[in-house]
């Protein structure tokens, strides 16, 4: 069995040579070189690397160097600006970039990210999509009514729903109610355009290790979307202070609530459809 984590974030230690734009309570640094040894301790045969948005805004230098270095073992994905009215040419230079998988935006309700989805930015980016062929991977927890909005305006494009579409916290506990929003979520795999991150998924258990509790509502997803919409991950780093790496793979790996074929399909098999890549190993 291939396992692809679908959403991992490495990065360099904050330096004046490579400064963060925020300072995020993550580790200090989990670099291109340790993420893979945290990877081959725990089986991981491959990850979509997201260049993080919250460190390194746009600049997706850090991504490219690490797949220089590991390049069997990650697809890497960046954020694009609705706001840069020459986004189908950053697009277009992304495409050409060895390693890349994807594009990513963010309509959640955090300030200057509360888009409207008829913004016409979003439109370039989403026709950009389509004409690079590239999936958009979409982060709208806590705002999927507009997520919805906008995969609806672009049915020709290609979605990949961030962490199941549900806000996930940053520091324990869970929320009082981690599944509110659940309904949503099932009510969006009526699109056929879009698939969805099982990502983070231990972050929204109320119970210890290993999350007895999350299987319940991930059940449903998966009747909703099907497995072979349904990716699984970690979220490694963003999700540390919640959970550490160990703990969110184990209980995917080790549960009875999966037969091995569907184990294989969403720990795998499901990412590497939707990214139309696989790992290869050195």
């Amino acid at each position: 069995m291939t396992i692809i984590d679908c959403q991992v974030h490495a990065y360099e230690a904050n330096t004046p040579q490579r400064p963060w734009h925020t300072v995020p309570n993550w580790p200090d640094h989990v670099t291109g070189d340790e993420m893979v040894a945290a990877m081959d301790k725990l089986g991981i045969d491959g990850a979509i690397f997201i260049s993080a948005f919250s460190m390194y805004r746009y600049d997706a230098s850090y991504a490219i160097e690490v797949q220089r270095a590991h390049p069997g073992r990650f697809g890497i994905v960046k954020p694009v600006d609705p706001d840069d009215p020459a986004v189908d040419d950053v697009v277009a230079e992304w495409k050409r970039t060895p390693g890349t998988v994807g594009i990513r935006i963010m309509i959640t309700k955090d300030p200057g990210r509360d888009r409207d989805p008829a913004d016409p930015g979003l439109a370039r980016i989403c026709r950009a999509a389509v004409k690079h062929d590239f999936p958009v991977n979409l982060l709208c927890w806590g705002n999927l009514d507009a997520g919805t909005a906008l995969i609806d305006r672009n049915p020709d494009t290609r979605f990949i729903i961030d962490h199941l579409g549900i806000l996930q916290p940053r520091t324990p506990p869970a929320p009082p109610e981690p599944w509110a929003d659940l309904p949503k979520v099932l009510e969006l795999a009526k699109r056929k355009n879009v698939v969805i991150k099982v990502s983070g998924a231990c972050t929204l258990s109320q119970k210890s290790y290993p999350f007895p509790d999350i299987w319940d509502p991930l059940a449903r997803v998966f009747d909703a979307w099907g497995l072979d919409r349904c990716l699984w991950g970690t979220d490694w780093t963003r999700a540390n202070a919640v959970v550490n790496y160990h703990d969110a793979v184990e209980p995917f790996r080790m549960t009875d609530r999966l037969t091995a074929s569907e184990r294989a399909t969403l720990m795998g098999g499901s990412c590497a459809k939707a990214y139309r890549w696989s790992p290869k190993k050195a």
